[in-house]
């Protein structure tokens, strides 16, 4: 018999139907988040239960979980939205998705930097409106992307599939990790001890790493006061490693040329600067949205739920 799996994530057909071929498969249908009621009931009888970034797994929901769940799996790679340690202390299992997300999101990281450093909001605005009188050497100067320095924060495989993109055009690389990569990762990117050592290099500013204790609030106002004047800084990690009213004043001091945001603090309320100010080219967190890679996720959660219920390990599994 199938294993009974429940996907409280809202799920294209196409992404779900993996689900459906390979286990005994119920679903959210409704178009939305699930509230912690209605996942705790469409968790109830079966043995693994599928949630994505927006469904929290705080330890007052782990402990209202049924008896059956023996595996949860999140359909992502950022795992802050699970307590992992009540889970774990239930001798519940828990696996992600990584590895297969990371060159749509480094895609987008790259979006997001060419977008902000070369006003590309308000030159799609001033066209769609109807303003645009012709070229102008005065219109819409930017900056440029080509040769200038870039400081990822969090080099891992997101991060380091940025910096693989950004060599091609020009960039020298400069990182802060927790701990250094070997040289045959590295590839010549220039490891900093500090972030601030880091930001001082930083023509571009990429958030990379995830959302920790350790990592929330970090770029702050006093990590910005490190970048270079008119540095341009990106987010494709999460909102939350973001001081927003730090970013937002250094925005319209002008410290900061730019900002291009995927992620947001709170989402999907966004602070309503970003919203206003013309030097913030935002995206509605779409980092890791291709078909491609929707499916892919899909895949290798099914495949990491396979080999769980066979008894077989996964370099996937967080517990």
């Amino acid at each position: 018999m199938s294993a009974r799996v429940f996907v409280a994530c809202n799920f294209p057909s196409q992404v779900l139907e993996p689900f459906q071929t390979q286990f005994d498969t119920t679903y959210n249908d409704t178009g939305r988040v699930l509230t912690t009621d209605e996942l705790i009931a469409g968790a109830q009888g079966v043995e693994a239960l599928v949630v994505t970034a927006t469904d929290r797994l705080d330890a007052s929901v782990v402990a209202r979980l049924p008896e059956s769940i023996r595996v949860v799996g999140t359909y992502s790679v950022g795992q802050e939205h699970l307590d992992v340690e009540a889970l774990g202390a239930r001798g519940i299992a828990v696996f992600s998705t990584p590895d297969v997300l990371d060159d749509s999101c480094a895609d987008v990281a790259m979006l997001l930097m060419l977008g902000a450093a070369r006003r590309a909001l308000e030159g799609i605005e001033l066209l769609r409106s109807g303003q645009w009188t012709g070229w102008s050497p005065r219109q819409q100067i930017g900056h440029d992307v080509w040769g200038r320095r870039l400081g990822i924060l969090g080099m891992g495989r997101i991060g380091r599939a940025i910096a693989q993109r950004a060599r091609g055009f020009g960039m020298t690389i400069h990182y802060h990790n927790r701990n250094r990569l070997d040289p045959q990762l590295e590839l010549g990117a220039q490891y900093h001890a500090t972030t601030h050592g880091m930001a001082a290099q930083s023509d571009f500013f990429c958030v990379a790493c995830p959302s920790t204790p350790a990592t929330r609030r970090m770029v702050n106002a006093d990590l910005i006061a490190h970048l270079p004047p008119q540095a341009i800084v990106c987010n494709i990690a999460r909102g939350d490693i973001i001081c927003d009213e730090s970013l937002v004043q250094a925005l319209e001091s002008g410290h900061v040329a730019a900002a291009g945001l995927d992620v947001f603090d709170g989402e999907p309320n966004v602070h309503p600067a970003y919203r206003a100010l013309p030097n913030v080219f935002a995206l509605p967190h779409i980092g890791s949205s291709t078909w491609g890679t929707r499916l892919a996720m899909a895949d290798r959660m099914c495949q990491n739920l396979k080999w769980f219920f066979e008894g077989q390990t996964s370099e996937d599994r967080l517990i």
